[in-house]
């Protein structure tokens, strides 16, 4: 899973687990995907409550490879509020993402300007 579909996860974790109920179609959907092994969807379900189960799906998520996220909103078949408040999310830190490195580049430029001219030597007449 890439970095912006992490902090997708991330940022909307706490909405997630008061609105999404995993135990169902959406642990039998990523599971059928192959997003999650067996093992994964027991430890899931022996989970005392949906919000627990929940936040473990959401700690797994991340490490079970670039197909995840779209797995995942794949399997949101019984909340498609939620899967299109996470589409805009997802469409939002796309556009967000170059104007930050945009901005990180101009200031390593900038400062790479500083050391350089700090370093040349100074001529006197």
């Amino acid at each position: 899973m890439d970095a912006r579909d992490k902090q997708v996860l991330r940022s909307h974790r706490l909405e997630l687990g008061a609105e999404v109920l995993v135990e169902g179609l959406v642990l039998q959907y990523l599971y059928q995907e192959g997003v999650l092994t067996e093992n994964h969807v027991q430890e899931i379900k022996a989970q005392a409550t949906g919000l627990r189960k929940t936040m473990l799906l959401l700690d797994i998520l991340p490490s079970r490879g670039p197909k995840a996220f779209d797995a995942f909103l794949d399997s949101l078949q019984e909340f498609p509020w939620v899967r299109e408040k996470l589409e805009k999310a997802r469409e939002e830190a796309v556009v967000e993402l170059p104007a930050a490195s945009h901005s990180t580049q101009l200031n390593s430029i900038r400062g790479m300007c500083v050391d350089a001219f700090s370093q040349l030597p100074v001529i006197t007449y």
